[in-house]
């Protein structure tokens, strides 16, 4: 199956550096790009892709505004957001808009393909770098919030490490190979894991588990 993909950057020979890279991939189609987040908007809704990826830093209409305007219109395309920082407050402010992943601008062909995928199959891509840093900067505010805002019902230790492999980017397929469970079995330990965080998908999941203290 082709995914159908939409790059958008301010910068022309980013932009055109990306498309070239995913070109490059047998199952990845690069349907249209923009060079901010209006024409952003435009291309998406025309061109329908099933993924997008799109810089958070532009003029103008930046990608965490395009973002907004996208969800508020009930656009549900998943959005890759890359950037060339990793500072943890962006990347909060991205995931509560509705961002479905994120990446730094420096990764690696494979690993851009491989979030990309899990985007497209209804996953989510934390790049663990990043998702270390988000855990760093929040560890003063954490142990507050989740005195004030307890889990529903308590995780387990299985459940625990299934979080912390979410947390770290992992589909799963590769949490059940990591754990040497079946997927079926994961799928099912994951789904239980969102229902006592109040969430509905990885993403949410994470950031919950931020704010209550659950990774360190």
């Amino acid at each position: 199956m082709t995914i159908g993909v939409v790059v958008i950057d301010d910068q022309h020979l980013v932009r055109a550096g990306l498309i070239s890279l995913l070109q490059l991939a047998d199952n990845i189609k690069v349907l249209g790009q923009a060079a901010d987040g209006d024409a952003a908007i435009a291309a998406i809704e025309q061109l329908q892709p099933d993924v997008v990826l799109m810089d958070i830093r532009m003029p103008g209409c930046d990608g965490i505004t395009a973002l907004q305007r996208l969800r508020e219109a009930g656009n549900q395309t998943p959005v890759l957001l890359l950037t060339t920082f990793d500072d943890h407050e962006t990347i909060l402010q991205a995931l509560r808009a509705g961002a479905k992943g994120y990446l730094l601008k420096d990764v690696s062909l494979d690993t851009l393909v491989e979030a990309i995928q899990s985007l497209h199959s209804g996953g989510s891509w934390l790049q663990p770098v990043i998702t270390s840093r988000i855990v760093e900067g929040l560890q003063g505010l954490t142990s507050a919030a989740a005195s004030s805002e307890p889990v529903l019902e308590a995780l387990t230790d299985r459940e625990l490490a299934i979080l912390q492999l979410m947390a770290a980017g992992l589909s799963n397929h590769e949490i059940a190979a990591s754990l040497f469970k079946s997927t079926g079995t994961i799928k099912n330990q994951v789904s239980t894991v969102l229902a006592k965080l109040g969430v509905h998908d990885r993403t949410r999941a994470v950031l919950k588990a931020i704010e209550l203290g659950l990774l360190s």
